[in-house]
């Protein structure tokens, strides 16, 4: 099977227990739950029994080792996430206001994410992959783009193959190096997956549709636009698919579109087709909005399995 590796963030997540607005007062919170975007996706993409790998950097403390040793517990290959011996893990403070809208506080930029490079660690699990998935988000220091940019390079002159979540706001793009970084990605790309609104960010069309076939028209293979509680849809250029989502109860969704890209990306690398392969994704997000912590939503294959047959029981 085909070795997935990606690059990025690690962090831990403290949740406030009770709605409200911001952190300007004691609140009871409840964490720390693994986190970051990238280590998601990775963690859910082992447990689809997909070979992964993640470049990464955490600090010599718990709320690192806490993640490590969930990926790996997982199956994912942690022998390139730096332990680094001088810098902090990644936090992210997260508290849910009545309007379902989300208040932050954050320690990415200047924690030990901010020392994600090309270490001789790094350099090996890319030269043992056959798949590159870059989260956007992630592409938001000088290192992680340098990395980023040599995993594509080296992993496309082998044959290999891409996959994009962008999981940006528009607000992002003023990061010094960040648009050029995205359009270098895009410019390789395979399956790119965005989610609604965020495929006009790379387009100068101002539908959702007409952005993607513009998309398509550049050389990606296919694309998967993630539309939240209403479902996904699949374009290749032949092939226009939409599935709606489960209606299951929310819980927290954060991180739900993470464990749908790597479900549809490991049926995708498995030649899985796309109307298939969207329920499956649609089940994997369905799964992970129904528990509270960003990685404690991610699904084995097995347990996937059975959420999708008691649908189609019902």
């Amino acid at each position: 099977m085909i070795k997935v590796v990606t690059i990025g963030e690690i962090v831990v997540e403290i949740m406030a227990v009770a709605p409200g607005k911001g952190f300007r007062e004691p609140i009871e919170l409840v964490g720390p739950y693994p986190s970051g975007a990238p280590a998601i996706f990775i963690d859910q993409l082992a447990k689809q029994g997909q070979p992964c790998a993640m470049v990464s950097c955490v600090g010599n403390d718990d709320f690192g080792w806490l993640n490590i040793e969930r990926l790996r517990q997982d199956g994912v290959d942690v022998s390139a996430i730096r332990v680094h011996e001088d810098a902090v893990t990644g936090s992210a403070f997260v508290r849910y206001r009545t309007d379902g809208q989300r208040d932050f506080v954050f320690n990415i930029k200047h924690s030990a994410n901010g020392q994600i490079g090309l270490t001789e660690a790094a350099k090996a699990v890319i030269a043992s992959a056959g798949h590159l998935h870059v989260m956007g988000s992630s592409l938001v220091s000088p290192g992680i783009i340098e990395a980023v940019l040599f995993a594509l390079e080296q992993v496309k002159v082998r044959g290999g193959t891409v996959s994009f979540d962008p999981n940006i706001r528009k607000e992002m793009l003023g990061f010094a190096g960040l648009r050029e970084a995205l359009d270098k990605v895009l410019a390789q790309t395979d399956l790119f997956m965005p989610s609604g609104p965020e495929v006009l960010l790379f387009s100068p069309e101002t539908t959702e549709e007409a952005a993607a076939n513009d998309i398509l028209a550049r050389g990606v293979r296919a694309i998967v636009l993630k539309q939240g509680a209403a479902g996904a849809r699949y374009l290749d250029g032949r092939d226009d698919l939409f599935v709606p989502a489960f209606a299951v109860e929310e819980i927290d969704p954060t991180g739900a579109g993470d464990a749908f890209g790597a479900t549809f990306l490991a049926g995708w690398l498995a030649g899985l087709d796309a109307e298939t392969n969207l329920r499956r994704a649609n089940g994997a997000g369905a799964l992970a909005v129904g528990r509270k912590g960003p990685m404690e939503g991610t699904s084995t294959r097995a347990e996937l399995d059975v959420f999708l047959s008691q649908q189609v029981a019902a």
